[in-house]
């Protein structure tokens, strides 16, 4: 009697289960989307998504995996500070994050978790953009929305929101091939090995300098996109294989610089993010030789992610692949209070804002938040 009784109840939930995807799958729709300025789609020919409306309050994480560096840091403080805004609290049963650093399996089991767990929507920043199949398959069946950010996903079967990672590559080489005329030595400086903004970037570098007709000769080096380990890594180079007729950094830039500044290197054309330092130092040395192309996105492309995944819930139309614009700006046009602040932190990274998205934040809005799990 016990034992057919647990039969039935496994028959039932796997009933259940099977019930619940069958509903939850998005439906393929036509565009635009429901705010069709915030949610552009990545091309022509990008899907749009109609998840089944849910009824709220949501139960919505994060899962990010490396924490180790400023943007990751800021990264996490934005999205607890766009959370706790009145409109987006009011639809938040719980919002949870969790940082599980370079381990892919462990980032992975953070978000089988939440899938267990019942959550609603996950946001992830990706450590790897192809090692999650057997999750996103679970996801979905589950009715869970996964979006991806930053380090996206590669497959169709989740949604991503991100810049032109390899667009911002080719942006900066262009900016290094129009200032070094006749070629020469770059040093290149990498972030995160494995990440999809890593190798995107990389690709654009390159593609644009084989391109150019012209020789160089590139020296990499591992930064981690972070201010410590570029400027070591800066450094080392420096001392082994420098001087460098043009830098490119995808991140950890204040650091780079300062290293230039201590082994009394020439300042020289520079491609690289949006830390506030580092503009600060493009600002106060272009005179010196320290021509600055400064893009990239900030931090709170976390905010349209966790707003993507909410109007998803929603019922709202939205695109399998999103494309946020870049924050740009580049010498000699560095302002004073508009694209660098002072009195503000270093490690603040600059271009917080997506005005098409309703989101923008104040310093304070962010440093005010914890780095630490919730």
């Amino acid at each position: 009697m016990i034992k057919s009784l647990a039969g039935g109840i496994v028959a039932a939930t796997a009933f259940v289960m099977l019930s619940s995807s069958a509903i939850a799958e998005p439906e393929i729709v036509k565009g635009p989307a429901a705010e069709a300025d915030c949610f552009a789609p990545w091309a022509a020919d990008t899907q749009f998504f109609k998840f089944p409306k849910k009824e709220g309050p949501y139960r919505i994480a994060l899962a990010n995996g490396y924490i180790a560096n400023t943007w990751r840091i800021q990264m996490i403080q934005t999205a607890k500070a766009y959370a706790a805004q009145k409109d987006v609290a009011a639809k938040l049963k719980e919002f949870k994050v969790v940082s599980t650093g370079e381990d892919v399996p462990a980032q992975i089991s953070a978000i089988n978790n939440f899938i267990d767990s019942g959550f609603d929507a996950i946001v992830v920043n990706a450590q790897n953009p192809t090692a999650f199949g057997p999750v996103i398959k679970r996801a979905k069946e589950a009715g869970v929305v996964l979006v991806a950010f930053d380090n996206i996903l590669d497959t169709k079967d989740a949604i991503n929101v991100n810049v032109d990672q390899k667009g911002l590559g080719e942006l900066w080489a262009n900016w290094l091939v129009k200032h070094v005329p006749n070629g020469g030595k770059v040093l290149e400086v990498r972030g995160v090995a494995g990440t999809s903004v890593d190798t995107d970037r990389h690709n654009g570098i390159h593609e644009v300098l084989d391109a150019s007709g012209k020789k160089w000769e590139v020296t990499e080096v591992v930064g981690k996109w972070d201010d410590g380990v570029a400027q070591k890594a800066t450094a080392d180079a420096i001392a082994t294989n420098g001087p460098f007729d043009a830098i490119t950094g995808q991140g950890g830039d204040t650091g780079i610089v300062q290293a230039m500044i201590d082994a009394k290197h020439a300042f020289v054309p520079f491609g690289g993010e949006t830390e506030n330092g580092f503009r600060k130092f493009c600002a106060a040395h272009a005179a010196d030789g320290l021509k600055c192309s400064s893009a990239g996105t900030g931090p709170a492309q976390v905010a349209v992610a966790i707003k993507t995944a909410i109007a998803a819930l929603e019922g709202q139309v939205v695109p399998q692949s999103v494309k946020l614009p870049l924050a740009i700006v580049e010498d000699p046009n560095f302002k004073e209070g508009q694209d660098y602040f002072p009195d503000q932190s270093d490690n603040f990274f600059v271009g917080n804002a997506f005005p098409t998205c309703g989101i923008n934040f104040t310093a304070q809005e962010i440093m005010g938040q914890t780095k630490a799990d919730q």
